[in-house]
């Protein structure tokens, strides 16, 4: 039976599983994330989201910068967990901590494994068009993402969800699972994972946002909803920064070049690949406001036969 846990995490979607081991009165032993990060304008020192909570909550935060430091070893073996969890941690386990606890280390992961192994699981699954997505509790190995599955959870994704709003449901979720897997250890029989069938979801870099006006609209409309809050989805218009906040399929694609962005009445469109078009409904350009478009127009005024993005 699990009792006493060490819990490893470092984002927004860990707190909701940090929060519910809590309440549900396992004994946690320390809270291990990521040191305290640069953030903003003024490049101030800031707590992560899981560091946040579980000093709200009282418990022992660590904050190793490398994880698999032989004194971090050691300090972990002297908590004598039963188990340990895992939810975006951000630094790779080594198989000697993987070794330590009875029950192992368990993962709650934001896929339905083996699809989307890696870093940003619900950012792809949106940006690549997915009808559904959902968690999956795994025992850690030293693959990535390769371990035995041991529970999981499934979800549609909405037509109009974001990374942000599906990965709020799916942190509430994972917790509720990893409360199940955790009471049931002993029970449950793990899985292989079918490696004939994974697919990967890279960290995303800055450049995943630039909009590819080539690709055919719905595409773009799924990248800017899977890309939110960060990288975003941005081009340049007049040679600024224009980000795009949010988009919809044109129901009937204007006459536009790939690129090209055009006004009609108090609505915008934007050709894309395949003969499509996107509508743009909330823009900003660099150093300005975040504006709907028909407020956006008031302040800009684009030529008679449209302007070229990009």
């Amino acid at each position: 039976m699990v009792k006493r846990v060490v819990f490893m995490g470092t984002p927004e979607f860990a707190v909701p599983t940090l929060e519910r081991l809590a309440a549900e009165g396992f004994e946690i032993a320390a809270v291990y994330t990521q040191p305290d990060r640069p953030k903003g304008r003024g490049q101030q020192l800031a707590y992560s989201p899981v560091k946040e909570a579980a000093l709200r909550l009282g418990l022992r935060v660590e904050q190793p910068l490398k994880v698999r430091a032989p004194e971090v070893r050691e300090q972990l073996r002297a908590f004598e967990a039963d188990a340990m969890v895992v939810v975006g941690y951000g630094q790779i386990i080594p198989q000697a901590i993987i070794d330590l606890p009875r029950y192992g280390i368990i993962n709650v992961h934001g896929s339905l494994l083996p699809k989307y192994r890696g870093a940003a699981p619900i950012q792809w699954a949106i940006a690549n068009g997915e009808s559904v997505t959902g968690v999956t509790t795994m025992q850690i190995n030293a693959g990535l993402d390769t371990g035995d599955m041991l529970l999981e959870w499934s979800t549609p994704i909405g037509a109009e969800e974001t990374a942000v709003t599906l990965g709020a449901r799916m942190a509430v979720a994972g917790a509720e699972l990893l409360i199940d897997t955790l009471r049931n250890i002993e029970s449950i029989a793990p899985r292989k994972q079918d490696d004939a069938q994974a697919s990967y979801a890279p960290i995303l870099k800055k450049e995943d946002g630039r909009i590819d006006f080539a690709m055919p609209a719905q595409q773009i409309v799924n990248r800017m909803r899977g890309f939110q809050p960060w990288p975003g989805a941005y081009t340049s218009l007049r040679g600024v920064k224009l980000s795009v906040w949010n988009a919809a399929v044109a129901e009937t694609a204007a006459v536009v070049a790939q690129g090209v962005i055009v006004q009609q009445g108090k609505r915008l469109f934007a050709g894309c690949g395949e003969g499509t078009a996107v509508e743009l409904l909330e823009l900003q350009m660099e150093g300005r406001k975040r504006l709907p478009a028909a407020m956006f127009l008031n302040g800009f005024t684009l030529s008679a036969e449209g302007e070229q993005l990009g």
